[in-house]
C-alpha cells in the first residue's frame, strides 16, 4: 500500500459528529450511518464527517485521544520505553492530519496537537532507524514490527526491504569467498 491508500483506509474510521439538520438513516455500501438530529452525537465515517464539515453541516468532535494531556502522557511514554508504545488508534497520524487540515476550529488547542503528532511520529521513526541499524549490524534477517502504524510501515518499507536484501547479498558473498578460501 502507499500513502494515499493508507489514508483512504483511515478514513473509514468512525468519528463522533453533531450535525445541524436532520435526517433519517443512510444506507450506504459499508454500513448505514444516523439518523441525524440537530445536537445529537452521531458516529459516521471519517470520510463523511469531512464532507459533512466541508458543507457546515456539522462540527466534528476530536477523538477521546486527541487532547494535549493524552497526547502529552502519550509522549511522556514513547521516549521512556525501548520498544514502541501502542498508539491510541492506528491511523493516528493519518486522521491527526486530516481533522487538522478540515476542521481545525473544532479540535481544541488543534496547534498543540498537530505539534503534539508530529513529536510522537517523528520519536518513533528515529527509533525506528536505530533499531533498524543495530538489526542490521547484527546480521538479522527478519525484523519484528510490534504497535507500528500502516503510515509507519509504508515509510520504513523501502528502506527496510533494501537494506535486509544488501543485508543478504553481503552474508552470501562472504560465505562464498569462505568456501573459496577453503578449497585452495
Amino acid at each position: 500500500m502507499d500513502a494515499c491508500e493508507i489514508d483512504f483506509v483511515a478514513e473509514d474510521s468512525l468519528v463522533t459528529v453533531l450535525p445541524n439538520f436532520s435526517e433519517n438513516k443512510i444506507f450506504l455500501i459499508s454500513g448505514d450511518v444516523g439518523p441525524f438530529n440537530p445536537a445529537m452525537p452521531t458516529d459516521i465515517p471519517l470520510w463523511l464527517a469531512v464532507d459533512l464539515k466541508q458543507r457546515q453541516k456539522c462540527r466534528i468532535q476530536a477523538p477521546k485521544w486527541m487532547n494535549v494531556d493524552s497526547l502529552q502522557k502519550l509522549k511522556q511514554v514513547e521516549t521512556d520505553s525501548p520498544l514502541f508504545s501502542a498508539m491510541p488508534d492506528p491511523h493516528y497520524i493519518e486522521i491527526t492530519q486530516l481533522l487538522i487540515n478540515c476542521a481545525a476550529d473544532d479540535i481544541p488547542h488543534a496547534d498543540e496537537v498537530k505539534t503534539l503528532v508530529k513529536d510522537i511520529a517523528d520519536l518513533r521513526m528515529a527509533k525506528l532507524k536505530k533499531s533498524m541499524n543495530e538489526m542490521i549490524k547484527e546480521k538479522a534477517t527478519n525484523a519484528r514490527l510490534d504497535n507500528l502504524s500502516m503510515m509507519e510501515i509504508n515509510i520504513i518499507r523501502p528502506l527496510l526491504t533494501n537494506a535486509l536484501d544488501q543485508s543478504f547479498r553481503l552474508q552470501s558473498l562472504q560465505e562464498e569467498q569462505l568456501r573459496l578460501a577453503g578449497t585452495e
